[in-house]
């Protein structure tokens, strides 16, 4: 991965017309996807996130902003009218994408279906097969060539669908909801293939979900969309790390009440070798403090341990700034929550600095 931008949305908006009515699906969407790494978008239905995608590729064409991908301003090359010209269709070319029901031929079998877009490109019959029976071996259906889609299952049909999306050497993969009609098992072996191929060919993915899970499981950097907008963004690892992160809420969920009045409530969040380590414990034998653990969960995150812990101090927030201090000092984020949390902004401060 490289900090190099290879999908870029500046200023996006798509405004769809009916009548009298107008319906804003995208509103000012700014996005910066870095080479080789695997992006997702997530929101609920009706967020922007399907306009989003089918922007990229210019599916759908955006009512202003400008998109780019691989160094191609595509909204320039587009111009106004509304088919695809020559220019567009060959920057398209080197864009994949995979659609969440699979779209495949029901009367061409699995090679034909991934020679598809090659023979739209005009390549030669062999070379087309060539291609077709190398990408079945990558995407583990090297046995599948002469089927037809409906002897296929649900995560077969989405591997032929990956397959084809690859036909013509894509440098970005786009991945539209493609394990929503998946069961779980299917869908984590959906993803691992993802992710061997972005680790593998180098591509760079950028995949729309409204699952958490499958941002936990293979994506570099999120973004959270609402009402058309990116309220959020950055690498897994920052939104983990960054105070009132909504995403990262979302991504490792603790719950818990205090218990009374005159108790602080606090969030940690552990990742790298602080995963591993018996921090409250420590805090507890250090500061003779009872440390009651209202909630956790953890995970694996981009083959990184990563978990979130509601813990309960007593006292109040006043009385735990050493504590809190402690944990920050260890390189947790630590986020003080419910009625017991500081009404400065300084209160992180206060707490380093009391530490000392």
């Amino acid at each position: 991965m490289t900090d190099i931008p290879v999908i870029t949305t500046t200023g996006l908006t798509k405004v769809y017309r009916s009548g009298d009515r107008e319906v804003t699906a995208l509103d000012g969407v700014d996005l910066h996807v870095r080479e080789g790494e695997v992006y997702g978008v997530i929101g609920q239905s009706g967020a922007g996130k399907s306009t989003l995608i089918r922007c990229v590729n210019l599916l759908e064409r955006p009512t202003s902003g400008t998109v780019t991908v691989a160094g191609q301003d595509l909204t320039e090359l587009a111009g106004r009218g509304q088919r695809a010209n020559p220019a567009l269709r060959a920057a398209r070319s080197h864009i994949g994408m995979v659609f969440q029901h699979f779209n495949l031929l029901s009367s061409r079998t699995v090679q034909d279906n991934i020679e598809l877009p090659l023979e739209i490109l005009k390549v030669g019959r062999r070379d087309r097969a060539r291609k077709a029976l190398e990408l079945l071996d990558l995407v583990g259906l090297a046995d599948k060539a002469k089927a037809y889609p409906a002897q296929l299952s649900g995560g077969q049909k989405q591997r032929v669908g990956i397959a084809r999306a690859l036909a013509g050497d894509p440098k970005v993969l786009l991945s539209d909801e493609a394990t929503s009609a998946l069961d779980p098992e299917t869908t984590r072996s959906i993803l691992q293939l993802l992710r061997d191929l972005n680790r593998q060919l180098g591509l760079t993915v950028l995949l729309i979900t409204h699952e958490m899970d499958v941002v936990k499981t293979i994506c570099d950097s999120a973004a959270l969309m609402k009402g058309g907008r990116i309220v959020e963004q950055g690498t897994v690892t920052e939104l983990l790390a960054t105070p009132g992160s909504e995403l990262a809420t979302e991504l490792f969920p603790v719950t818990g009440e205090a218990t009374a009045e005159d108790r602080t409530v606090v969030d940690v969040t552990f990742h790298g070798e602080a995963a591993t380590e018996p921090v409250i414990s420590t805090l507890s034998r250090t500061y003779n403090v009872d440390v009651s653990i209202l909630g956790a969960a953890m995970d694996t995150v981009g083959g990184k341990q990563i978990g979130r812990m509601r813990i309960e101090l007593p006292g109040r927030f006043e009385d735990n700034v050493v504590p809190i201090g402690f944990l920050r000092e260890q390189g947790l984020q630590v986020d003080v929550v419910g009625r017991g949390a500081p009404q400065t902004p300084d209160a992180a401060v206060l707490t380093k600095e009391v530490a000392k």
